[in-house]
């Protein structure tokens, strides 16, 4: 990202709670903790971790779509120089689709199982004003070549029924890519996906991030894709983001003991040996520790991990650390 431009999309000090009430206790679960970062334009930002820390919340949360019981309670988003907190929901429709696209998690349950596909993303571009009529449904089949889905015109009839897994993916990503907009979020593209499909997905992303000069923002808890298609990735914990920096350095040279522990935890990386897992397990975001939220899971905690939550210590140029380890404290 070149420092003298502002960044496309920058988040700070972003809050998500989720309260709920069951005989008479109040329980505050906080699934996004003061979460702050940066994209560029053409910038590729991996938000990365473990199922259930606060990846997907994050990014529904910057469209304003966190379910209810869920709510934002603090921080800024700022997008295109507007804080999107703070637009009425007509301009916000209007942000939605047309200027961030988003590709959900689970395509069969994201498509509408009623409508064929080329009618879904004929939809997207008249809802926005795009193409209407029969233009909005050639330019639906247009979309399905661009990514890659054999004889279009037929497919745009299917259901999405009809279609395989990678194919129904590839539906999700042209109805996000519709409006053609400066900016796609993906939740966990090549989840359930087998290894050649997903690395299809993930080369239909590359191409599309280069030919049409978008950023994105990748949900993922897999390090080989972010190591892949990343510039830089925030690694998440207990809705934290606990490190973050240039992709290639963050990988080479992790610095938090969680991202150790993610790193570790692939397979393959030293052949014949254990697969290594990070002891214990994710805390209840509820009642969480009062200092570092990793600390009971750390093999380097130390006093000053139990006491206060970290800041973010810069270990390199652009790389941060939020661990006790960086910030001198006394053992």
């Amino acid at each position: 990202m070149n420092d003298d431009r502002a960044p496309l999309l920058e988040v700070r000090g972003l809050t998500t709670e989720f309260v709920s009430e069951r005989t008479g206790v109040r329980r505050v679960v906080r699934a996004v903790d003061g979460v702050s970062f940066d994209i560029g334009c053409g910038e590729v930002l991996a938000l990365a971790g473990e199922s259930g820390s606060g990846k997907s919340v994050t990014a529904l949360s910057v469209l304003r779509l966190v379910p209810p019981p869920g709510r934002i309670v603090s921080g800024s988003i700022r997008f295109e120089g507007r804080d999107l907190l703070t637009l009425d929901e007509g301009d916000l429709r209007r942000v939605r689709g047309a200027r961030i696209g988003f590709v959900f998690q689970e395509p069969m349950t994201a498509l509408n199982p009623v409508f064929t596909v080329g009618d879904q993303i004929a939809e997207a571009l008249e809802v926005h004003g795009a193409a209407r009529g029969a233009a909005a449904r050639a330019r639906a089949v247009e979309l399905l070549d661009m990514v890659r889905i054999p004889e279009p015109a037929r497919r745009a009839r299917d259901f999405p029924h009809q279609l395989s897994g990678g194919m129904r993916q590839r539906v999700l990503i042209a109805a996000a890519m519709a409006c053609r907009p400066p900016l796609v979020m993906a939740d966990e593209p090549t989840t359930a996906l087998d290894a050649t499909i997903q690395a299809d997905i993930l080369d239909l992303l590359v191409a599309m991030r280069r030919e049409l000069g978008l950023s994105l923002l990748l949900i993922t808890h897999d390090l080989g894709i972010v190591a892949r298609v990343a510039d830089r990735v925030a690694v998440m914990y207990a809705g934290r983001i606990v490190e973050t920096g240039p992709a290639p350095g963050v990988l080479a040279f992790p610095r938090h003991p969680y991202t150790r522990g993610l790193l570790a935890s692939l397979p393959g990386r030293v052949p014949g040996t254990r697969l290594e897992a990070i002891p214990g397990a994710v805390p209840d975001l509820a009642a969480l520790p009062p200092g570092c939220a990793f600390a009971p899971r750390c093999p380097d905690r130390f006093d000053a991990c139990d006491g206060s939550r970290p800041d973010a210590y810069a270990v390199s140029p652009g790389h941060t650390a939020r661990c006790f380890l960086h910030g001198g404290a006394a053992r």
